[in-house]
Order: structure tokens, then C-alpha cells, then sequence
């Protein structure tokens, strides 16, 4: 018959018993207790982000007006956001996504890529304004002049009378009637429609260097060259025959800031006007004038920004902010 275990063996037995116990109930603690909450990833300095925006003007006529945005339910919602006078549709549905932001001030001009996105340099007013967005959070940016497209410069305004002359007949060089009068064979006794002003103008006399016209409107045409009604008021002749045509641009004050002009002349006075286009931005009945404001019209401006955030990327290698 065997002897029993002593009681010295009975306690160490239990003992071994227990630390294993223990060491097991301290391993799977250490492996289900609570982690640290992963850190929310938001928007910073250098790095990068894309973004859905509408941006609205704070300041000036079009206050309240939508001037460009990345969301096209909101570029084909007239009702909902009515748009500024140089607002331009960008066409399809495709030409509407995030745009790639990089947060600071010196990434290349024509922006970099990571996997399919492109990320470009904005004004600084906007890329500030990211700097800590999360994700899917959205937030409204509020952007004076000198953080978005500075003040407008003073050389791109042009002030014009709202009434002028025309001479009826004119002779110009054959070089000059070319460029003016496109596609049209300078021949003695050719009538053609203006391009500009639409009235019937016949050759009078042309050569190989000069072309003599004569503009035939009537009193009471009206012309729109610049994309608002002029009217012919009057037509005087001279002792010489010669003669000249008065035009009225019929432009009212509530409209400044509101009609944007093509300038048909090709004669705009400063290097930065874009597509011959410009905004009224003043009309004056008592001095007879209109201005004609060929800075970019978010210029001088307030815009305010309601931004949403998509994605957040980290910057790439050798992009420093």
C-alpha cells in the first residue's frame, strides 16, 4: 500500500497551483484590457487634404452669391444658390470633384501627385482654414483680400462714356480692315454685316494699302457689341459728307456689378484681364460715364468658404511646407 503525500508536498503543490493561476489570469488581462483610443487624424500643417467647397462672396454686389464650387448639385442649383455674375460652369458632372488641397504655401505650381489625386496651392486664407478639420467635418472659412486674391489693381479699371461717335464713313489700312473685318474681301461695292455692331457696312473704295467703308445703321438700331443694348440716336452729316453716328450704351446704376462685357475692341488695359471679359462695376448718369473692371472678380473681395473635409494625406517626400 503506498504511503500518502506528505503535507509538505499538499501545500507546495497548492501553491504552484495558484501561481500558474495567476500568471495565466495576468497574461489575459494584459491582452483584453482597454487600448488607447486611436488618435483622430485631422488636417495639418504640410500635409494634405481633399475637399468639397462652395464659395461664396462676403462682400461687394454679388454678396451672398456662389463664385465656384466643387459640387455639381450645387453648380446646376440656381434657385437654391444663386450664382455671382462671373460665375463659370464647368460643364459634365465628371468635371466636379474634391479638390486636392496641399496646407501651406509652397507646393509646386503645377501641384504633385499621390495615387490618384493631385494636390495644388490655394490662398492662404483657405488652406489656414483646414488646419485641424477631421474627416467628413465640415466648416465655413472666412477669407479677407489679403488672405485670398488681394486688393484689385487700379490699372484694370477703365471709365468710358456712355455716349460716343462712330464716324460713318472711316478709311483704315488694308491691314487694319483685315484684322477688324475677318474672312471679308476688301472689293469696291461689298456689303457685309458689321461683326461688332451687326449694321450693314459697304466698301467704298479699296487698294492694296487702304479700304474706305461706310457704316449704314438707322436711327433707332440698336446693337449689342459688348453684350448690352446701344442705341443708334442720331446720325449727323458733315459738309464733307463724312459724317457721324451717336450711340448711347443704355446702362443703368443697379446694374453695376451685376453685367459682365466683352471687350470687342481687344483694347483692355491691363496684361492680367483674361478672355476680353469684364464686369461693369459702376455707371454714373450725372457724369455720363460707365467703368469697365477687368480685375478678376474675386479681387478686393470677402470670400467665405463652407468647406467639407474627404481625405486626409500626409505629405509626400521632399514636400516641406
Amino acid at each position: 500500500m503506498a504511503e500518502p503525500p506528505s503535507r509538505t508536498a499538499f501545500v507546495v503543490l497548492i501553491v504552484i497551483t495558484l501561481v500558474a493561476a495567476g500568471g495565466l489570469a495576468g497574461f489575459a488581462y494584459y491582452h483584453s484590457r482597454p487600448g488607447s483610443p486611436p488618435s483622430v487624424l485631422t488636417a495639418q500643417f504640410g500635409g494634405n487634404a481633399t475637399v468639397n467647397y462652395i464659395g461664396y462672396f462676403g462682400s461687394g454686389p454679388d454678396s451672398g452669391r456662389v463664385f465656384d464650387t466643387s459640387i455639381y448639385s450645387v453648380a446646376v442649383n440656381n434657385a437654391s444658390y444663386p450664382k455671382s455674375v462671373g460665375f463659370k460652369y464647368r460643364g459634365s458632372e465628371a468635371s466636379y470633384t474634391p479638390l486636392g488641397v496641399y496646407i501651406g504655401p509652397n507646393a509646386p505650381t503645377s501641384g504633385y501627385a499621390i495615387g490618384n489625386d493631385t494636390f495644388v496651392s490655394v490662398v492662404t486664407g483657405f488652406w489656414e482654414g483646414l488646419i485641424g478639420l477631421r474627416g467628413n467635418q465640415s466648416h465655413t472659412i472666412v477669407v479677407p483680400p489679403d488672405l485670398g486674391y488681394g486688393p484689385q489693381d487700379p490699372a484694370c479699371l477703365r471709365t468710358l462714356p456712355l455716349t460716343y461717335t462712330l464716324p460713318v464713313i472711316h478709311t483704315l489700312s488694308a491691314s487694319a480692315f483685315a484684322a477688324q473685318y475677318v474672312g471679308v474681301t476688301p472689293l469696291t461695292g461689298v456689303t457685309f454685316p458689321d461683326p461688332d455692331y451687326g449694321w450693314n457696312v459697304t466698301i467704298l473704295a479699296a487698294n492694296s494699302s487702304f479700304v474706305t467703308i461706310e457704316n449704314l445703321p438707322s436711327v433707332g438700331y440698336v446693337a449689342s457689341p459688348a453684350g448690352w443694348p446701344v442705341l443708334v440716336s442720331a446720325i449727323a452729316g458733315t459738309p464733307n459728307g463724312a459724317g457721324t453716328i451717336t450711340l448711347v450704351n443704355e446702362l443703368t446704376p443697379g446694374e453695376a456689378g451685376h453685367l459682365l462685357g466683352t471687350d470687342f475692341n481687344h483694347t483692355g488695359p491691363c496684361t492680367s484681364s483674361t478672355n476680353d471679359q469684364f464686369i461693369v462695376s459702376a455707371v454714373d448718369p450725372t457724369a455720363g460715364t460707365y467703368t469697365e473692371n477687368f480685375n478678376e472678380e474675386v479681387q478686393g473681395q470677402v470670400l467665405i468658404f463652407v468647406v467639407t473635409v474627404i481625405d486626409i494625406f500626409p505629405p509626400p517626400p521632399g514636400v516641406v511646407g
